[in-house]
């Protein structure tokens, strides 16, 4: 299997659990409905679990832009290949939006809440302001990058072995730091599940939120970057 295909594997599994876990707790009538922002920390947790154990040992299991664009900038991985990852990135996570679509296409069909169908998709702030939402989403990231720098194998990225750190790193930035925006983190999490979320024909959908939808892509890449500098920097 090839690193590009790797990349879409990995974050289609990622989607898949982690808008699945969103779903099963804020759609009607489901089996975990309003069960809480724990499990959906949890469940995100598990998510990158499953997806970097999956994938770590053919594409190094970035899953995320960020990831790549930090590895990139530290020197961990070559620029030249950067596109590729992303593209692959953005075609796992508009895959597995879709499926998370289908399978609880009938609670979706059930909620009447247009805001909650669109968290199965993507992030939203608490309080909306742009400003402080964009550090939200740029300290979130810069802890993500800069603990993945020191997991990550030399110019691969993130391999199996490491699928239980970098879990655990995610747990800890949602529980924590995630209250404000959703904990994006990620672009391709939150920019191709709002594409799937505008193309699907969802029952009763509202807007995609496109105006606020540049924060959770720039705030990370922002954070990737900066990471990236202090990593280099402690060197």
């Amino acid at each position: 299997m090839s690193p590009f295909i790797g990349e879409i594997v990995g974050t289609m599994l990622l989607i898949i659990l982690g808008d699945g876990v969103v779903a099963n707790v804020v759609l009607k009538n489901s089996k975990g409905s309003a069960s809480g922002w724990i499990v959906i920390t949890f469940g995100w947790a598990m998510a990158v679990f499953v997806a970097v154990f999956s994938v770590g040992g053919i594409s190094g299991a970035h899953i995320n832009p960020a990831v790549t664009i930090g590895l990139a900038v530290a020197g961990k991985f070559a620029w030249a290949n950067v596109p590729v990852y992303i593209l692959g990135q953005m075609l796992g996570a508009c895959i597995g939006a879709t499926l998370v679509w289908i399978h609880y296409r009938q609670h979706f069909d059930q909620t009447d809440d247009k805001d909650s169908k669109l968290a199965v998709f993507c992030t939203s702030p608490a309080i909306r302001s742009y400003p402080n939402n964009l550090i939200s989403e740029i300290i979130g990231t810069f802890i993500l990058i800069f603990g993945v720098l020191f997991i990550a194998a030399p110019e691969v990225g993130i391999g199996s072995l490491d699928a239980l750190p970098v879990s655990l790193l995610v747990f800890a930035i949602g529980l924590s730091l995630g209250g404000t925006t959703g904990y994006a983190i990620n672009p391709a999490r939150d920019l191709g599940p709002r594409i799937i979320h505008s193309i699907l024909p969802i029952k009763n959908k509202r807007d995609a939120d496109w105006q606020y939808s540049w924060v959770p892509v720039l705030g990370p890449i922002i954070g990737a970057v900066i990471a990236s500098w202090v990593y280099m920097f402690l060197l």
